[in-house]
């Protein structure tokens, strides 16, 4: 599947939903549902079809439901804890997917969504690997040794899903360090604006005002 409408001005896809997702605060599965049809349903529909594509690359991947619902709680803090409300990751990357097609058909009713075609650039995903682990020690320690929304296992399921799509798997690292405030440098910002550029991403993907950057930070 072709990757339209990347340049909308505010992050994308499924990293973008996640952050939209925690404002205002939803705490059920229909209000969760609500907002995703709200989003679907922005740019004249145009962000269903990134969205769309996001959770197809994942289901099209060898990742658990678990490993879903740790990226999807990293980003959003545990916010909309799909864990407490007793929601698998899987199926919910499903009934994402389902009000996406719907949004899509409302432009083109023929339309049928085809296998995702993730996207894994070598030298890329290694760039962005090479980041995950520099980050890695603080962000397991502001994820895993939360006093009250700790999640385990964050580094290393990030660090699979740029395996699946180095695309997606970036904006999901950006938002685990937003989602969680994880400390930065202005170096370490740098770097991601830098990668955002190379994989094509607008600089508002990259840096929407949630980055936690201390200047006099070394890392």
């Amino acid at each position: 599947m072709a990757q339209p409408h990347r340049h909308l001005g505010v992050d994308i896809g499924l990293s973008g939903l996640i952050k939209w997702i925690r404002y205002p605060l939803v705490n059920s599965e229909a209000a969760g549902l609500e907002v995703v049809g709200s989003i679907a349903d922005q740019f004249e529909g145009a962000f269903a079809h990134q969205l769309l594509r996001d959770c197809l690359v994942l289901l099209d991947s060898p990742l658990s439901s678990r490993d879903v619902e740790i990226l999807w709680l990293a980003g959003t803090f545990r916010e909309f804890d799909l864990e407490r409300l007793g929601i698998d990751g899987r199926v919910w990357l499903r009934r994402i997917a389902d009000i996406c097609t719907d949004r899509i058909r409302h432009e083109d009713s023929s339309f049928m969504p085809a296998d995702a075609a993730p996207a894994v650039d070598g030298a890329m995903k290694e760039a962005v690997l090479a980041e995950i682990r520099s980050v890695g020690p603080a962000l397991e320690q502001a994820t895993a040794h939360h006093a009250y929304n700790a999640l385990v296992g964050v580094v290393p399921t990030l660090e699979q899903a740029v395996d699946v799509d180095t695309d997606l798997g970036f904006r999901l690292l950006l938002r685990a360090v937003k989602g969680y405030f994880v400390p930065i440098s202005e170096a370490r910002y740098e770097r991601y604006l830098a990668l955002g550029d190379e994989l094509g991403l607008g600089e508002d993907v990259v840096d929407d005002g949630d980055f936690n950057v201390w200047p006099d930070l070394v890392d």
